[in-house]
């Protein structure tokens, strides 16, 4: 009967047909279009014409209410009707709100009330839909709740659960787009239900394009096959894509690789509020230097992934190691290789109630939709928070509760890769370092061997843009005592290139290049250095990741010398 409707509308349809729900709340993407498949072709339309036409189409009345708008109807037949009723109250109370029509949450649900009972003795058949429901009963704590929001919360949950309400085939469908931004109470009411309505898939992407142009002339608007753009659009909703396609038709400019990525990348951004930044970068794990066993199990992980073995690859990887190891750029070259999108979580939190919750909510959508995708989060230990926080009301011990649930959903091995990179391992709680959610422990050091140290230099060299007068190798390097990390390397060449410009040139001799390096005193942290450093080791799930010196260590004196350091550095 309902086949033709989404899943989401079908699970609707039966939760209602079950007759003991007749409040839903739906949450996600509340404001694209609805596919419907009628006659083996798929049409689409706005969601609320889909409720007052399609899924509504057979109730007596069907009713529209927001907060900007005020309540409005189907069609003049149900607006007539209610002004009738409205103006038989308007002769027996003295009111004039059949010529002026209350917006405000508490009047219009007394309103509406009334009308409702009425209209239920004479048998009719009513729905009433409520956009952007988070304005009516936003998410708040109890005790600081408003008049108006708590009155418009009774009126809800009475209609949910009145005998009278339940008898009549009567429905309350309330729209926002996060779950988490609505009064936790009727979220969690036991006559209340919420479905997710999720962005499209591949094949709901594919049928919409073939809805909005046709084969020859889709050829005229992309240079990308109409597979490719179904693929690559993945996060998108319908009226985005129908942007892009009808971007391409009024600038007569071709839909190509190039510009798909970056419509995409500046769409998903702004859906995000902002939230998610696209990580780009030129660079592949060729340009990274050292950490050749770490790079070449990353390496596997991306012919694992190219060869569609989704299931052998792990939940999340932690990535660890002292500052200026390079963790940052070195997952930034993976996600380049295995050519995948990568997006850096911005700040989401909030000084405002719900906010905060909302705003992770969307974001952990937009992830799910955008797989297979790369999320990297920097300085882990201080973004993601503790189950156990407290003081903020506890919106971080929420935030943490979502993230972690999230990355433990084994549905998303494969689709959705994690990177939580930090330089203190230790100080991340133990239920996101787990298997089943960041799996893999990688860890990076200052590189150890000469040829490590060599590697790192020209690396350094090239990124800098260093240029030297002649080929040289500078003699700090090849000591064995050099320690300088990647950060630190660049720090000193930048400081020769310095030299030589003072001296009006533009290459490097390499008298100047070994003074500039011999001069160079790195910011000395021995002690956090080494803690960073032992955190890591013991981090690490591999042992052929670990440097040689490492890899032997005793477990137990290397945990007794982090606990004296962590009681040293405080």
């Amino acid at each position: 009967m309902f086949n033709h409707y989404p899943d989401w509308a079908q699970q609707l349809a039966q939760k209602y047909l079950s007759r003991t729900i007749n409040q839903f709340i739906l949450h996600g993407n509340v404001h694209d279009l609805v596919p419907l498949n009628k006659e083996g072709e798929t049409d689409f339309v706005r969601l609320k014409e889909f409720f007052s036409k399609e899924f509504f189409g057979a109730r007596d009345y069907v009713i529209f209410y927001d907060r900007s708008s005020g309540i409005y109807f189907r069609d003049q037949e149900t607006q007539k009707d209610f002004n009738r009723a409205l103006s038989g109250r308007d002769s027996l109370l003295g009111t004039d709100y059949a010529d002026n029509l209350p917006k405000d949450p508490v009047r219009v649900f007394s309103l509406l009330e009334q009308y409702f009972r009425v209209r239920f003795d004479n048998k009719k058949s009513i729905a009433l839909v409520i956009d952007y429901a988070e304005t009516i009963v936003p998410m708040n704590e109890a005790g600081s709740t408003g008049s108006e929001d708590r009155t418009a919360m009774v009126y809800l949950s009475r209609w949910a659960q009145d005998p009278m309400f339940l008898a009549a085939d009567f429905t309350t469908i309330l729209l926002t787009e996060n779950l988490a931004d609505l009064n936790k109470t009727l979220v969690q009411h036991p006559y209340v239900n919420e479905i997710t309505i999720p962005i499209p898939d591949q094949q709901e992407r594919s049928a919409f394009i073939e809805f909005e142009t046709s084969a020859d002339v889709f050829s005229d608007i992309s240079e990308v096959p109409q597979k490719v753009v179904a693929q690559q659009t993945a996060g998108l909703n319908f009226i985005n894509i129908r942007g892009i396609l009808s971007n391409a038709k009024q600038q007569d400019q071709k839909i190509s690789t190039k510009r798909l990525s970056e419509a995409k990348k500046e769409l998903i951004e702004a859906e995000a509020y902002g939230l998610l930044e696209f990580v780009e970068t030129e660079y592949t794990l060729d340009n990274v230097a050292g950490h050749t066993a770490v790079k070449k199990h990353l390496r596997q992980a991306v012919k694992a992934l190219n060869n569609g073995r989704k299931d052998v690859l792990p939940m999340g990887y932690l990535v660890c190691g002292p500052v200026g190891t390079g963790k940052t750029f070195m997952v930034t070259c993976f996600a380049s290789e295995v050519g995948i999108p990568m997006v850096k979580l911005k700040n989401f939190r909030s000084q405002w109630q719900g906010v905060t919750e909302g705003n992770l909510e969307k974001i952990l959508g937009l992830l799910k939709a955008m797989a297979p995708v790369a999320v990297m989060i920097d300085e882990a230990d201080a973004y993601l928070g503790d189950r156990d926080q407290s003081g903020d009301s506890g919106v971080s011990s929420r935030v943490f509760s979502q993230i972690a649930s999230f990355m433990s959903d084994t549905s998303n091995r494969g689709e959705i890769l994690w990177f939580l990179m930090t330089a203190r391992p230790d100080l991340m709680p133990v239920d996101l370092k787990r298997q089943g959610r960041a799996e893999e422990h990688l860890a990076l050091f200052p590189p150890h061997t000469k040829e490590d140290r060599i590697e790192l230099f020209e690396a350094m060299k090239n990124k800098s843009g260093l240029q030297l007068t002649e080929e040289y190798v500078p003699k700090l390097i090849k000591k064995d005592s050099n320690r300088l990390s990647g950060a630190d390397m660049e720090a000193a060449l930048t400081r020769a290139k310095f030299r030589a410009a003072a001296q009006n040139s533009e290459k490097v001799t390499p008298e100047i290049l070994d003074a500039a390096l011999n001069d160079f005193l790195p910011p000395t942290y021995p002690q956090e250095i080494e803690l960073q450093t032992l955190s890591a080791v013991i981090e690490c799930t591999s042992k052929e990741l670990l440097p040689e010196r490492y890899r032997e260590m005793d477990r137990g004196e290397i945990l007794e010398k982090i606990e004296n350091l962590k009681l040293r550095v405080g």
